[in-house]
């Protein structure tokens, strides 16, 4: 059997990056999957397939490993672990790259797989910048608060930004999160302008931000096209799911929650087909706004539940409520359709990163790939306490979840939110996957420094990773590894979220207490 070798950077003389090889049997590892959608025409979408691997735990490795190739196209695949931020980012020059120091630069490059290993990769107020460049994948990692204004700014608020010539990307299984609108400080989630083609983005997750996308920057800039939006979940978004300004673009299956103000906005001439997605409590989620320049679209199997649409006027123009075809729009591949009626868990279980990169079967049920990210076991021990058995009593004080109300991303069959918040532990909530969230929430601010996650005695030991959230703002107040005891600083909230970024068996949550003190 031959051994095959995997590359890894080190720091030599000058810091120049040097590439040496490591024995791996993961040394050509790739994206997993194949890419769908637009991405697989034009030549196809293969990243750095063939190529060399390497691991980077910083944002200068990253940039490192773009550096030390051959040539700006070498095929490369950077397995990405940890959190990249602007305290680990510098830039780094070389013939083969043109980066920067307060964003991740894919800049005047082709061949490149950037994908989250191990216990996940967390790009922090640090956004991905594709320029002029090709054959690109971005999967299994999470992009937050990245912001235009404010402190630290990073590509120009864009989460994930295309712009200036680029072709063939797929951004597969991400998180792309903000904590507000324009107002905050932040911009997109996921821009393209100024000529690019040839995109796919499916089984993602775009929430808590003012705006989700657009294609193209200004009315006059519609050459950007051939844009596919599949399997994604849409979640309390202003507007902008996406915008589009010009070109053609495929949305189907996506699940659309809370669109505050607008959703699909196809103008200037755009041309969507949109088809069996779910839409649900939310506000003019297809249609022209903002503008008297029109766009059209093609309609089919969509499902608006909970829907309202805004009259028509000037510069509105509403596709509902009766949705009715303006355009007919045909795609040069194959795929297969969901039910719109079983979108939201289909979603619910595939979309974003650390799902476990599990895609659709395209009739309801979804499937795990046969290959897996490579993981790595933790260099030391969990900093959190272990799992609080159900029999220890409780901190002092009032547990205030009790007659409080709760929900959540998603929910197994027999199970439910309120279960969490019942004082019985013999009562759970799951997530209809490995990953999910569950929220405690008042119907005015409440002060709480203290929560104790209980996980039901036939799940011991299952919550992996998790974040506790500030749901009103989106910040971040403490992350950790099991269940058990949380205590973080006194907020003042409405609403308090307990994330499972990563689970090693489907979580059973009996209990979500919550404490002033």
């Amino acid at each position: 059997m031959r051994v095959r070798t995997a590359s890894a950077l080190v720091t030599g003389v000058a810091g120049a990056a040097v590439l040496v090889a490591l024995a791996s049997p993961q040394a050509e590892a790739a994206a997993v999957g194949t890419a769908t959608g637009y991405a697989s025409v034009n030549g196809g979408t293969t990243g750095g397939n063939g190529g060399a691997t390497v691991r980077a735990t910083t944002g200068t490795q990253i940039h490192q490993a773009l550096c030390g190739r051959a040539s700006s196209s070498t095929p490369i695949t950077i397995e990405v672990q940890g959190t990249i931020n602007h305290g680990n980012t510098t830039k780094v020059s070389g013939d083969s790259c043109n980066t920067a120091a307060d964003k991740i630069e894919l800049k005047e490059i082709s061949n490149v797989t950037i994908i989250g290993v191990g216990g996940g990769a967390v790009f922090d107020q640090l956004g991905i910048h594709i320029r002029d460049s090709s054959n690109i994948i971005i999967q299994n990692v999470t992009v937050r608060n990245v912001k235009k204004s404010g402190s630290p700014t990073s590509n120009g608020g864009d989460a994930i930004g295309m712009e200036s010539t680029v072709r063939n990307v797929w951004v597969d299984h991400v998180t792309l999160e903000a904590s507000g609108g324009e107002a905050e400080g932040y911009d997109g989630l996921f821009d393209m302008k100024d000529d690019t083609e040839y995109v796919t983005l499916s089984y993602s997750i775009l929430r808590n931000s003012g705006r989700g996308g657009l294609i193209g920057s200004s009315e006059s800039d519609t050459g950007n096209s051939n844009i596919t939006f599949h399997h994604n979940r849409y979640e309390n978004i202003d507007s902008r799911t996406p915008l589009l300004r010009g070109g053609v673009a495929h949305i189907f299956n996506n699940y659309y929650f809370s669109l505050n103000e607008s959703g699909i906005n196809s103008r200037a001439g755009a041309r969507a087909k949109v088809e069996n997605n779910y839409f649900e409590d939310s506000k003019d989620v297809l249609g022209t706004f903002y503008t008297d320049a029109a766009g059209y679209w093609q309609v089919a199997g969509n499902i608006l539940d909970n829907v309202t649409w805004s009259s028509p006027g000037e510069d509105t123009n509403p596709a509902g409520p009766n949705l009715t075809s303006t355009t007919s729009v045909s795609v040069p591949y194959s795929y297969r359709l969901d039910n719109a009626s079983c979108v939201p868990d289909v979603v619910r279980q595939t979309a974003g990163a650390n799902t476990g990169l599990r895609t659709s079967t395209g009739s309801c049920s979804t499937t795990n790939p046969t290959t897996t990210p490579p993981t790595t076991p933790p260099t030391t021990p969990p900093t959190t306490p272990p799992t609080t058995p159900p029999t220890t009593p409780p901190p002092s004080g009032t547990n205030l979840s009790i007659g409080a109300g709760s929900d959540g991303s998603s929910k197994a069959s027999g199970t439910s939110y309120g279960d969490v918040r019942d004082g019985n532990v013999n009562t759970y909530w799951s997530p209809s996957g490995t990953t999910g969230s569950i929220s405690i929430k008042w119907g005015s601010a409440t002060t709480v420094s203290r929560a104790v996650l209980r996980e039901h005695s036939g799940a011991t030991g299952a919550v992996g990773t998790w974040r506790l959230l500030n749901a009103d703002t989106g910040a971040v107040l403490k992350t950790g590894t099991g269940a058990g005891t949380i205590t973080f600083t006194a907020a003042s909230l409405t609403k308090l979220t307990f994330e499972i970024t990563a689970a090693g068996s489907t979580p059973r949550i009996a209990e979500f207490e919550t404490y002033a003190s």
